[in-house]
């Protein structure tokens, strides 16, 4: 079954025209319309299980009502095409059964009660991965949450990494703001060096235990700023910044669309807390190369694999 739980009331207060209303037959009772609106207004969270592993976790629960993945997205998305046909804002977010009993266990809830369902469905509202519906197929909607959560995790876990860094032994500064300082400036010169087009940004960084990844798109006009949506910034700052503070072999590459021309890739390999530009054969190489199994992969066409650009001098005084 899918979960709903209010997690926010938009509506306007009360007004006094609602006051003195009369009753009796055939006539509306006092606040009837009133919470119909209310009704309306009030945005619906929908918790969604996106994977069969995860549906079958939650069937162990008697109160869990569906016995079949495939007829459980069917229901899912005709009740979220119910609530937007009632013009009701509805936002989907991630259903985590680990989570979920991590949640009952910690607040002391019974996990086979709708009631505790609800309640995590709110709290992932608040603080995890979630998508607004917008009409979106239950399909794309399950792409697009699992893509969140992934980048949330990252986020989380590159921002643990630099707030357990301290301090550095020589000049006293945060090592993990400093590195995160010093990866935004990274970036910064990447984009305006990059000039216009439609850019699409990747960062590897490795660690001892994970393969930290983060993505960037956007969009800059001749002459002007490239503006990246705020989490993507971020987030993409946070790994390159990880790379930064451990001197870990992080790379970055740049591949830019630009209408009528051949893409172009660009990329960088992290060195002594710079960008230092890749050739094209690198380039080249670490484009068309499996990531996962490390074979070989066939270019595509019409792609240009060129060196990286030079991103200038730094900035007299910064903190490597």
């Amino acid at each position: 079954m899918a979960y709903t739980g209010r997690t926010k009331n938009t509506a306007e207060p009360v007004g006094r025209a609602e006051h003195g209303r009369r009753t009796g037959h055939g006539r509306h009772r006092p606040g009837t319309s009133l919470r119909r609106t209310l009704r309306r207004e009030a945005p619906t969270t929908v918790g969604l299980l996106v994977d069969a592993e995860d549906f079958a976790t939650m069937r162990r629960y008697r109160s869990f009502a569906f016995d079949d993945h495939t007829v459980y997205l069917q229901q899912v998305e005709g009740l979220l095409r119910t609530l937007a046909a009632q013009g009701m804002h509805t936002t989907v977010a991630l259903f985590d059964p680990e989570d979920y009993a991590d949640f009952c266990r910690e607040s002391g809830l019974d996990p086979d009660e709708r009631g505790s369902r609800s309640r995590f469905t709110a709290e992932v509202a608040a603080t995890g991965a979630t998508v607004a519906y917008t009409g979106q197929p239950v399909d794309a909607l399950i792409t697009l949450l699992v893509s969140r959560a992934v980048r949330r995790a990252t986020w989380e876990y590159a921002t643990m990494l630099l707030a357990g860094l301290g301090d550095c032994a020589d000049c006293g500064q945060d090592v993990g703001r400093a590195a995160f300082d010093r990866a935004s400036h990274l970036l910064a010169r990447l984009l305006e060096t990059a000039g216009a087009g439609t850019h699409h940004v990747v960062c590897s960084t490795p660690t001892e235990h994970e393969q930290l990844l983060a993505v960037l798109h956007l969009t800059q006009e001749t002459g002007g700023h490239a503006r990246p949506d705020a989490s993507e910034g971020t987030e993409f700052t946070t790994v390159l910044a990880v790379g930064v503070a451990l001197g870990a072999p992080a790379g970055v590459v740049l591949r830019t669309s630009v209408p009528h021309r051949p893409d172009r890739v660009h990329g960088w390999r992290l060195a002594r807390g710079g960008l230092a530009p890749l050739t094209a054969g690198e380039v080249f190489s670490a484009y068309c190369t499996d990531a996962g199994t490390g074979e070989a992969v066939p270019p595509e066409p019409g792609v240009e694999y060129l060196a990286g650009f030079d991103l200038g001098a730094d900035e007299p005084g910064e903190h490597p």
